[in-house]
Parts: C-alpha cells; structure tokens; sequence
C-alpha cells in the first residue's frame, strides 16, 4: 500500500482523472504501482490557476512526481483554451514556408516556446508533439495538424519547435511513427491500413522522425496503423517497428509512449490488459490507457509488471525543467511577449472545430 509523498518508480501506465479536482478514486489509481504518469484533457481544465492546483496536488502524491502531459499540439488539438495563446495549426506554419522558410521556422520556435512555457507555468510536465505524419491530403483526423507534404519541411519546422520547447524546459513527443498521414481511416474508430512496402515509408515518411532523432528528439508515439509489408501488427504492437527499426536500425534511445490503448485501432490485441501487455513487450516504456476507469482498474488488478530499469532512466528526462517561471513573470518577459506577438492571427482556429468533443480522445488527436 502507498501514501502521498512515498518514494515509488513510475510505473509503465499513464491514465487520466476524472475532472477538475482529484476524486478519492483518482487518487487510489494514480498511488498504484503501475501508474507512471497523467495525461490531463479539456473536461479537467478550468482555468490557468485551476489546472496549476490539479497539477500541483498530482505532483504531491508520489515522488518522484508523475509525469503530467497533455496534447495541446495547437490549431484543432489544443486542450487549454481560456488564459491561453492560441497556437495556429501546424499546416499553417508549412503555408509560410512555401514562400519564407526562414520566418517560417522562427514562427516555429516561437510556437513550441509559447506553448511550452505556458504549459510548464501550470505544471505540465510535457506536451505530445509535434506530429511528424506528412500532409497528404488523406487523412482528415491529421489533416492540418501536420507541417506539410515535403518531409524535409516537416523535419525542419519540426525541429524549430523542437528548439521552442526546449528553451521553454519541456520535451518535445514526436507522432504517429511510422507515418499516419497517407491513409484516410481513423485509427480512433478503426483498424487504418497502410499497404506501402517499407522502401516507399523510408524515403518519405520516416524522413522527419530519422532527422528528427539526430536532433535529440526525447520521445516518440507510434500509429495504431498496420503495415502490412512489415509486420500484420499495428506499429505500437510490433517489436519489429519498435525494436527492430526504431531502436534498432534508427538508434532511437529515448522513451516509446503508447497511442491510447482504449482506440479501436488497438482492438486487434485484445482486452485491455492484453493491449497494456502488448504494448510494453514490444517495446513501448509507457501505455496509454484512457477515458475508460472501469478498464485503468481492471489493468491495475489483473496486470503482473515490474518497470524496466532502462525505462525508469527515460521517463525520468519527460519531468519538465524546474523552476519554470510563473504566469505572472511569464507574462512579462519581453521573449514571451514577442513570441506571442509573432503568431497572433496567424491560421486563427475556429473553435467549433476544435477536437473538445464529450469523448475528448487522446494520444491520436
């Protein structure tokens, strides 16, 4: 049994809470063993200094402290709206390159460096992005959430916001490897397959995550997608995406987040025990687990894990940088200001479009 403050390793699961405020029932989940980290939604926001409570109270409960992320990409997926500057969608920024990459990669840094810092003067810990798929024009669940079509221009603005973040003291999570962006179903309410030969994903689509881990990208989500020509299992499933090339051909040495396991896309692997078990045998540090308690407490009972020490070593480096300034010092920074003045009214979102529907789905979108 476990107590508030008591030293514990972070588990392999990430699960999220129900509202505003803890529950008594989302503080027995998040004192579990298995749990390692939170991943925070549009129904748990209120306001600046509410979320900032949430996160503090989080944080108190085990130490090391939870890892806290949110996706909070800009443009359709930012989570945090109220009290925050609204970040343009990534295509917008690959609009801007098409005639100005320079301006367009300073506007990148610029937005990985709002985002962060105002995530960060609240407590979260990381933000999964930026999305590394490539703009085909496919698929609608990515849509303008990524940079562009020519993977070099995804690879490049990436890394600008990459840099924003850093400067900001957050990592950055790049997404769905090894490529989302071709096909047109949704991994959320399907099964999406890619039927592409591993040659073609190569000299295309893996561009901007091969570039983007000689950059030192810290973390990276797989795609609920199958790809048939190399494995019959989804990417996140599938030691030979994971192990095999990423890790291995690649070299990537950082920490392999599930997609939410709770996504039809996931359904091939099983129950949810059976998909948080796929997960972490093919190599993920941390699964995804979400918008379902009554399946996060069928896991936390049924589910026989002890965390791998290499993946302790690193989820450790996902923690933000300390001593993040607060929104009032923020505020007044002259590199915020002008940050913020940068990317005003630049793809300006539509709210309506937003993905804040009741399902508030996560990982993908």
């Amino acid at each position: 049994m476990s107590f508030p403050g008591l030293h514990m390793p972070l588990g392999p699961l990430m699960i999220d809470v129900a509202g505003a405020a803890l529950s008594d029932d989302d503080r027995r989940r998040l004192r579990h063993p298995l749990v390692g980290g939170v991943i925070v939604f549009k129904r748990n926001y209120e306001s600046p200094e509410q979320v900032a409570a949430l996160t503090r109270e989080i944080h108190a409960l085990r130490s090391p402290h939870l890892l806290i992320g949110v996706d909070h990409e800009g443009g359709r997926v930012q989570r945090f709206r109220d009290g925050f500057t609204p970040i343009p969608p990534m295509r917008a920024l690959g609009a801007v390159w098409d005639t100005h990459p320079v301006r367009a990669k300073r506007l990148a840094k610029d937005a990985g460096y709002v985002m962060g810092a105002e995530l960060r003067a609240v407590g979260v810990d990381f933000s999964f992005a930026p999305v590394l798929d490539l703009d085909y024009g496919a698929s609608s669940v990515i849509g303008d959430r990524a940079f562009h079509r020519n993977p070099q221009a995804v690879a490049e603005l990436a890394h600008a916001l990459m840099l924003g973040l850093h400067e900001a003291g957050m990592n950055a999570v790049g997404k769905h490897f090894p490529g989302h962006g071709y096909i047109a179903a949704d991994s959320h309410v399907a099964i999406p397959v890619d039927e592409r030969p591993l040659e073609d994903l190569e000299f295309a689509d893996l561009i901007p995550f091969r570039q983007m881990l000689d950059w030192g990208l810290a973390a990276i989500m797989p795609a609920h997608v199958i790809y048939p020509k190399v494995d019959d299992k989804p990417a996140g499933f599938s030691r030979r995406w994971l192990q095999g090339i990423l890790r291995g051909r690649l070299g990537f040495e950082g920490v392999i987040f599930s997609d939410d396991l709770a996504m039809a896309g996931a359904s091939v692997a099983g129950n949810a025990v059976e998909r948080v078990r796929a997960a972490l045998d093919a190599g993920c540090d941390m699964a995804l687990l979400c918008n379902h308690p009554e399946l996060v407490d069928e896991v936390l009972t049924r589910l026989q894990r002890q965390p791998a020490p290499v993946s302790l070593v690193r989820l450790a480096r996902m923690h933000g940088r300390p001593h993040a300034p607060d929104r009032v010092t923020l505020h007044e920074s002259a590199r915020y200001m002008n940050a913020v003045h940068h990317l005003a009214g630049l793809g300006e979102v539509d709210a309506d479009l937003a993905f804040n529907d009741p399902t508030d789905y996560c990982g993908n979108t």
